[in-house]
């Protein structure tokens, strides 16, 4: 198919099984976004500079260039008849550049504002999206204006920051102004630290003609600053909190015209009420248990919306608990080993989800486990057997 009639097709006809897609970025989002793809039937490439990539290892093309490689830019538009991204760093002129040629989704545009989170701020504020009070730092003027009801709060870097990494606590002026200096003083936004009574998530699907799905409202635990445990059940947030979430994450979706798997990460205060923290433009840890609890995964969405495919509401067959899997399991006293999966894989309703990296590294994310159950108070109790076997902190 030529380019030209990539591009042409691309806001009406479906892409079948058969076509490639391609993704950018080749960790562990892309890995099981290959897997999927091709568990349906697609051929997949993959571009990561990485020749160990999780992605890349399993895709049937990898293209070893970094993102911004005009030949390989080239290769994958050549390759591919549309693409994605699991990595919301990728360049937004690369995903531009793709797109004069063949769909992309999710577009350059609203990768551009995930990136930036003064851009994010201002975009959930049009949207009527409550979030947290906030102040753009970007000069030392800026900094010298700064509210004092904003502190205590939380310094973080506009742009490059994920999973806790880019951010200082801040409770004084002093602080404030000692902070800005350790990250170099680049575009950062100060956050008013708020009363928190616990996080949650919910992950949509919306499509290019403006379909829009959505998956069961996420109860998120974090630890320093990486997901830890997710628990999907009905009632696991009171129900008029999922609707607020629901809602307001569809909302910000629709105000990106966004097409594609979207996250939206939301702190819910002791008072009940809900704030908006940040959105991820791709699949979300928060949503992988949706492989094994939902009748539609995550990554299947990301499929279905980049090959204009129906988008259909999945439907949880299961009450479920994620444990997030870290590096750190791969040590014990300092002693390398590998943990007891054999014990692990004898608890009723455990999926093992590795994602093939060579090298396991305290913080680095391995894998995850996705624990189903008939009942909430069933997966908890396995969930906690499991997190016994593997010298997880309980929850």
């Amino acid at each position: 198919m030529s380019h030209t009639s990539k591009q042409a097709t691309k806001d009406t006809a479906p892409i079948l099984p058969g076509a490639t897609l391609g993704v950018l970025g080749g960790g562990q989002l892309g890995r099981m976004f290959v897997q999927t793809a091709q568990a349906m039937g697609y051929f997949t490439a993959v571009l990561d500079k990485d020749e160990t990539s999780p992605a890349g290892l399993v895709s049937h093309h990898h293209i070893r260039t970094g993102y911004e490689d005009p030949q390989g830019l080239a290769e994958l538009a050549r390759l591919c008849d549309a693409v994605t991204t699991e990595f919301e760093n990728v360049p937004a002129g690369a995903l531009n550049q793709l797109a004069t040629s063949l769909p992309v989704s999710p577009a350059g545009s609203a990768v551009a504002i995930a990136q930036d989170r003064a851009a994010e701020k201002a975009h959930f504020v049009k949207c009527g999206v409550p979030c947290a009070p906030y102040a753009v730092i970007e000069t030392a003027a800026q900094l010298a204006a700064v509210n004092d009801a904003l502190l205590p709060g939380i310094l973080k870097t506009a742009r490059m920051g994920y999973d806790g990494k880019g951010q200082i606590r801040v409770k004084t002026r002093a602080e404030l102004v000692a902070a800005w200096d350790e990250l170099k003083q680049v575009a950062c936004v100060l956050e008013k630290m708020l009363p928190l009574a616990h996080e949650c998530s919910v992950i949509v699907a919306r499509s290019r003609s403006g379909d829009i799905v959505n998956l069961p409202v996420q109860r998120n635990l974090h630890r320093d600053g990486i997901l830890a445990v997710t628990e999907v059940f009905a009632g696991n947030v009171p129900p008029v909190q999922a609707e607020q979430a629901i809602a307001a994450a569809k909302s910000v979706a629709i105000g990106l015209d966004y097409v594609g798997v979207l996250c939206v990460e939301f702190f819910v205060l002791e008072n009940g009420q809900l704030v908006v923290n940040e959105i991820a433009p791709r699949p979300h840890n928060s949503g992988h248990y949706s492989q094994n609890a939902l009748d539609v995964s995550q990554f299947e969405l990301q499929v279905r919306c980049m090959a204009n495919l129906p988008l259909v509401q999945p439907r949880q067959h299961s009450a479920t608990i994620m444990l997030n899997l870290l590096g750190d399991l791969w040590f014990s006293g300092g002693v390398a080993k590998t943990p007891a999966w054999d014990e692990i894989l004898q608890l009723p309703g455990a999926h093992l989800h590795l994602y093939g990296k060579v090298d396991a590294k305290p913080g680095r994310k391995m894998g995850h486990l996705n624990i189903t159950a008939a009942t909430p108070e069933k997966a908890r109790e396995t969930a906690l057997k499991a997190t016994a076997i593997l010298g997880i902190e309980a929850f």
